[in-house]
């Protein structure tokens, strides 16, 4: 089996995430090869197609949540994610183990929801979403109604049970919205097939391959994988520490010395978190710094394929600039990369405020 170095992994990570250079396709399909984009927030999936295509406009994603053509919805790791409405019908069903073991042990809810017939009271919020979209509030208020049980506790078992998507206009660019839900299936007019597992691991190795079974597993948020995909056709390597490596046959890696031009990576950027050992692009001192506690997740300088700092916009009416912070010296010719980049985005990013500045702070 032939051992792939780590940087031979990076470089396999950059090209299928679309950063090694940037890719000439639609937004749809972007989302589509990239296996979806991190949603925590309503914009950093703006962000992550701004970094990975060429020329993207803000309006090409928000045509696509108005059409319904993508949606937000808890998926992976119970995560919204931005992904295309077929995905979304086909990765539910896989996921939900992941819905139904947090129903028996969040130490928020599940005790209140342990005597309840769980299916009742998804086919009552069934019900009523169908006849409107409502927020989390407005749909628990419906339910305690029927149920005298809290009704965040209520809104909690429907997003469990059922398939909820965000609809707009959150999460459209330039407006703003409180989160409003209704069901995947009935929103775009589909049904959720059956479950199925290998496929979704196809879909994840053409994304963010070549990959440990464990690294497929923390992506998806479930467990058992190891065993579909023992019985699927893939290609196999090791990495620098013994592990299985898998990949798709008709996929091949890059050479590990192909230039990594400078990026910005979005908010919450799947890049660095779709993986059991992240050390392909960012080491285990970085990640600290750039996840917050409370679970928010910066934007990021990446030079030769790893982070190396992090950025951030402060905006007004008057004035937008954008903050570099790198964590160490870099290249001049990486940092003046950087800085153009930067400029670019915050042009791109706030195009109504009066004047647009980069700052780059002291490295450390």
């Amino acid at each position: 089996m032939e051992t792939l170095s780590r940087r031979a992994l990076n470089r396999a990570t950059l090209e299928r995430q679309l950063l090694l250079r940037r890719a000439e396709m639609s937004a749809f399909d972007a989302v589509e090869h990239l296996a979806g984009l991190q949603a925590q927030a309503p914009f950093p999936p703006y962000f992550g197609l701004w970094s990975r295509l060429e020329g993207f406009r803000p309006s090409e994603l928000a045509e696509l949540l108005e059409s319904r053509r993508v949606v937000r919805i808890a998926l992976m790791r119970g995560t919204v994610h931005l992904v295309t409405a077929a995905d979304a019908l086909a990765w539910r069903p896989v996921v939900q183990p992941l819905y139904d073991r947090d129903l028996r042990t969040n130490t928020q809810h599940a005790r209140a929801l342990a005597g309840l017939d769980h299916a009742a009271v998804a086919s009552a919020a069934r019900e009523l979403l169908a006849a409107s979209a409502l927020s989390s509030t407005a749909l628990g208020a419906e339910l305690a109604r029927t149920w005298d049980v809290p009704a965040a506790s209520l809104t909690h078992l429907a997003r469990g049970r059922l398939p909820l998507v965000q609809t707009p206009p959150r999460a459209i660019w330039g407006k703003a919205g409180q989160t409003t839900y209704a069901c995947l299936d009935e929103w775009v007019g589909a049904p959720l097939p059956p479950p199925s597992p290998a496929s979704l691991i196809s879909r994840y190795l053409r994304a963010f391959g070549p990959a440990t079974v464990a690294d497929v597993q923390t992506w998806a948020g479930i467990t058992r994988l190891g065993e579909v995909a023992a019985s699927m056709d893939l290609r196999r390597y090791r990495d620098p520490d013994g592990r299985e490596l898998l990949d798709l046959p008709e996929l091949t890696v890059p050479d590990e010395d192909v230039p990594a031009p400078p990026r910005l990576l979005g908010p919450f950027d799947q890049t660095i978190l779709s993986y059991a050992d992240r050390t392909r692009v960012i080491t285990d001192d970085h990640r600290k710094r750039v996840i917050t506690q409370n679970g928010l997740v910066k934007g990021t300088l990446l030079v030769d394929g790893q982070v190396r700092g992090c950025w951030e916009i402060q905006a007004s009416k008057k004035a937008a600039v954008i903050g570099l912070s790198p964590f160490e010296k870099l290249p001049k010719r990486a940092s003046a990369a950087l800085e153009k980049a930067a400029g670019e985005l915050v042009r791109w990013a706030e195009p109504g405020s009066a004047t647009h500045e980069v700052r780059v702070h002291p490295a450390g």
